[in-house]
């Protein structure tokens, strides 16, 4: 029974100091860190000033380990003593934390009952609340251990998909994104700095004529730098969001059949009546490394029928959306002369300046007699890249994932090469009114300087706002209310 009261008794001191911090330099958060579920070990993390104590607490002694080092405890319950777990602790004191605040976590085993009781031993302690999503690395912002950019990084590392989606998050939270536009930054800064600088003090003859020349100079650079970066083809966001491929072709050529096979799941009904799909199945796919948004639609003809009418409307519409088409026609009747699969790939009135791969398909059928389309893949152009393929035998799936690959390729990029690409509509937005600025800047600066320099401003804080370091207060909760909680 002394252990208890003993517990009991510190638990009781180390929470008066706990609640007693918790008003110096804001509350205390705790969550679940790791994935939710069943798992071998379920990582719980807390961060502020009452870290310290919650770990105090929960653990019955008043001696943590060296910071950084992580020790083996016992976890019990303040309350009663009980020995919920036993796990590894670890402290970090601020500012060499995540967050740069006090931060704690533990180790604990990862079964649903042992998580729950640590996280409801620890919303009993006064001064800690649970954490809202993505707000340990909101806090980590706001103590400037990262910018919006490389937080945006973060959480897209977090919902990587595929081996290219995780060298591009990577690269961005690891600063080079944010590193780029505050470059450009301090360029403007540093322009904007010897306008004025000419406005106040020309009269005297402190500031020569070359400044203006070179303030002229940097613009044009740095306008022309930007413009190169917005016209990306929208690489980055391409490969954060994945590749909107659509599946089109007449009726009964294959296409649900092809989505089945590139899934590798029946995820399409697939019917050798004319017309079975009516609406638009749509799969995530890893292709080489990239991801790709793969569409079966409807066939594509003039019908009377209603519901497929609709179907059709949407195949369209979806058309008009795609990054990427893949073409269906049938290997066994269209014709193998370059002119006639063009004319029949024409037929389905994709979008003209819409990347395309032209699959045949029924390769089968053709009975060793494939020779001639075999040529008429190789004519490129007029044809796009083409393949035959039989979906029936699986034979040409390797050739066609070949092409895919070169094509997401193509469209993505490399992310680890060059410099790193524009990830998010919200940096197209203000680097679009940053060029804007600048464009303006062009036309004011002979007429009046003092309103080109208001136009320097203007694209300085389009630049700010992207990495947060002016006016982000609007776009923080849009930003983060995306991150899991515990993140």
């Amino acid at each position: 029974m002394a252990l208890p009261r003993a517990l009991r008794a510190a638990g009781g001191r180390w929470a008066r100091c706990l609640s007693s911090s918790a008003g110096v330099g804001g509350d205390t958060i705790f969550a679940l860190s790791s994935a939710p579920g069943r798992c071998g070990v379920a990582v719980i993390r807390a961060s502020g000033p009452g870290s310290r104590g919650a770990l105090q607490t929960l653990t019955g002694t008043p001696k943590l380990p060296p910071p950084r080092v992580l020790a083996l405890r016992r976890i019990r319950d303040p309350d009663t003593a009980e020995t919920l777990d036993r796990g590894l602790i670890v402290w970090f004191p601020g500012p060499r934390s995540f967050t740069g605040e006090d931060c704690a976590e533990l180790h604990v085993h990862g079964g649903p009952a042992v998580v729950s009781g640590v996280l409801r031993a620890l919303g009993r302690l006064p001064g800690l609340r649970p954490a809202d999503p993505g707000e340990f690395t909101l806090r980590a912002f706001r103590r400037g251990k990262l910018d919006l950019t490389a937080a945006e990084g973060l959480g897209d590392l977090i919902r990587a998909e595929t081996e290219a989606q995780r060298r591009q998050a990577l690269r961005q939270m690891e600063g080079e994104l944010g590193q780029l536009y505050q470059r450009w930054s301090d360029t403007l800064t540093q322009a904007l700095a010897h306008l004025e600088a000419y406005i106040d003090f020309s009269e005297d003859d402190n500031v020569e004529e070359e400044v203006l020349s070179q303030v002229d100079g940097a613009v044009r650079a740095l306008e022309r730098e930007i413009g190169a970066h917005l016209r990306d083809g929208r690489r980055g966001e391409l490969l954060r969001g994945g590749v909107r491929a659509v599946i089109a072709g007449p009726p009964n050529v294959g296409k649900s059949s092809l989505l089945n096979l590139l899934c590798q799941r029946p995820a399409a009904i697939v019917s050798p009546v004319a017309g079975t799909t009516r609406d638009v199945v749509e799969v995530a796919l890893d292709i080489g490394g990239y991801p790709l948004v793969l569409s079966d639609t409807a066939g594509l003809r003039e019908t009377t029928d209603l519901v497929e009418r609709e179907g059709v409307a949407r195949a369209r519409d979806r058309l008009c959306q795609a990054d990427l088409v893949l073409a269906v026609l049938d290997a066994s009747v269209v014709p193998p002369e370059p002119a006639g699969l063009g004319a029949a790939l024409g037929a389905l009135q994709a979008p003209p300046d819409t990347p395309c791969v032209l699959v045949l398909n029924k390769a089968d059928l053709l009975q060793g007699d494939e020779g001639p389309l075999h040529h008429s893949c190789a004519q490129r152009p007029p044809l796009p890249p083409t393949t035959l393929l039989s979906c029936k035998t699986g034979e040409g799936l390797d050739c066609l994932l070949e092409l895919l690959a070169r094509e997401l390729a193509r469209l993505c990029g490399d992310p680890l090469c060059g410099s790193p690409s524009l990830t998010q509509s919200r940096h197209s937005r203000h680097l679009g009114g940053c060029a804007a600025a600048l464009v303006r800047f062009g036309r004011e600066r002979p007429r009046d300087l003092a309103l080109a320099a208001e136009q320097l401003r203007l694209a300085r804080r389009e630049l700010g706002q992207i990495t947060g370091h002016v006016g982000a207060e609007d776009v923080l909760d849009i930003i983060f209310r995306d991150f899991c909680v515990g993140k």
